[in-house]
């Protein structure tokens, strides 16, 4: 019965508690469009919280990501419009290397100069955000001048169906894009060395180092993989929403660090998963969700959050000390 003591069972038997108390309270939560709308609110979150897990996994804290998906995306985006370019493939990979040249400069800085990574990736973020806003502009890409391509790919859907007034909803696609890539991160991590390598920086980067492992290699494997989440992101919400704003994403890092540590990873390093941390996704955004249905103020949403951050903070430390005793 030890698969009981694990953080993930934890997590899942909160969240459907939670699921069966918003429902019993708002019995439209359980509405098929519903429960659609709050996949589909996963995807972003998602995407950019695999990175961040990996970062907190080798023990830092990654602020940056924001701007690195809004440069990655406003900059392709304007690059698509300037060339003419209406393919998928392309963009998607241009922004994925952008995110990843930006998280290779956190990178740099963490490893060559030993700084606390908190610190390099606000400093990071503030110079990508600046040098986007003042040098490349603020104006936004309306749907009229977005990429068809990129609009079309982000509206393909899994399952479509038609509501008894005619309207139609659906389960996008890009569901399936965000349980690949996890899929494909769980595989790194749990399998292959340079995954076990993340866990063991976490732990004790001179034990780790002692024990052979690149610390090098695996730093900018982390930040570089990190970046190239974010930027990929950043593309993939750009085509969800059908619009390029250069301001976007402000604020985001608290509901992705709050998704992460909700999902059982710890601020200290060395522990965390994939699966926690989509379910930690899932709850923060179904807390979020259940929210705005009961027509409660942002200004409250973002309490909420804070408080959530602050409550999986205090339990995953009195976790990880009790482990330690």
């Amino acid at each position: 019965m030890a698969w009981l003591r694990r953080s993930e069972v934890v997590i899942a038997g909160i969240l459907v508690l939670a699921m069966i108390l918003i429902g019993l309270v708002n019995p439209a939560f359980w509405q098929l469009d519903n429960l659609f709308s709050l996949a589909r609110s996963n995807v972003i979150i998602g995407i950019m919280a695999l990175g961040v897990l990996l970062v907190m996994i080798s023990g830092g804290i990654d602020v940056s990501f924001p701007a690195f998906a809004v440069a990655a995306m406003y900059l392709t985006v304007k690059g698509m419009i300037y060339f003419g370019y209406d393919g998928v493939a392309l963009p998607f990979l241009t922004a994925a290397v952008m995110g990843l040249l930006f998280g290779c400069l956190n990178a740099f800085f963490v490893y060559k100069f030993r700084m606390i990574p908190l610190i390099v990736t606000l400093g990071t973020g503030s110079m990508v955000r600046g040098f986007l806003l003042g040098v490349v502009g603020t104006s936004m890409v309306n749907i009229n001048k977005m990429p068809d391509a990129l609009m079309d790919f982000a509206k393909t859907e899994v399952i479509s169906l038609t509501k008894v007034d005619g309207t139609t909803y659906g389960l996008t696609a890009m569901v399936l894009v965000y349980v690949g890539i996890a899929v494909l991160m769980h595989v790194v991590l749990r399998y292959t060395m340079i995954g076990r390598s993340v866990y063991a920086l976490g732990g004790d980067a001179e034990a780790a180092r002692r024990a052979g492992f690149d610390l090098r290699k695996t730093i900018f494997f982390i930040y570089c993989t990190a970046g190239a989440l974010a930027g990929f992101a950043g593309l993939l919400h750009s085509g969800m929403i059908w619009l390029a704003n250069p301001r976007d994403f402000v604020g985001l890092e608290l509901d992705v660090i709050a998704a992460v540590v909700l999902g059982g990873a710890s601020i200290f390093g060395g522990r965390g998963t994939v699966l926690g941390t989509m379910l930690g996704v899932f709850m923060l955004v179904m807390v979020k969700n259940s929210l705005i249905i009961m027509k409660v103020d942002t200004t409250w949403q973002r309490v909420v959050v804070g408080v959530i951050i602050v409550i999986a903070t205090a339990v995953t430390a009195w976790r990880d000390r009790r482990r330690q005793a």
